[in-house]
């Protein structure tokens, strides 16, 4: 079963490469639970909050850092690299570069998600897009080429 959890987050990387939110037809189960407060339950709301996704990081890039597969959770940490080139979660473009990393712990149920945690660095991402100004003391958010 382990191969079909791992298909399954292969899928969720390969959407956010190619920019392709009818692929969470293939991952995520129509009544599917999401904990994170930005993006409503269900399929067709994982859809749209894609959909916005990309529209906002149009040169969104991703990668997997790990994978780790217990019982029925799947846990990946991802990094996404983009520039803000449109709204996203309701910020103004700013035309920065913007790296945000998550860690997300998916349950399994009948071969898809059916619910979803996910922990963000969304204050490294507003510094990065301006909302909020940073400590001068601190260093600056790393961002990789």
């Amino acid at each position: 079963m382990a191969m079909n959890e791992e298909a399954l987050a292969r899928t969720y990387l390969k959407m956010l490469n190619t920019h392709e939110p009818d692929l969470v037809d293939e991952f995520v189960a129509e009544d599917y639970i999401n904990h994170n407060p930005t993006v409503a339950d269900g399929r067709e709301a994982n859809r749209e909050f894609w959909t916005a996704f990309f529209a906002g990081l149009s040169d969104l890039t991703a990668t997997m850092e790990d994978l780790i597969i217990s019982g029925d959770r799947v846990v990946g940490r991802f990094i996404y690299r983009g520039t803000h080139a449109a709204e996203l979660l309701g910020i103004p473009a700013s035309g920065n570069k913007v790296e945000m990393r998550s860690i997300d712990i998916w349950r399994v149920k009948d071969g898809l998600f059916v619910e979803h945690w996910d922990e963000l660095n969304l204050l490294e991402v507003f510094q990065q897009v301006g909302v909020i100004p940073q400590d001068p003391g601190s260093p600056r958010p790393r961002l990789r080429a």
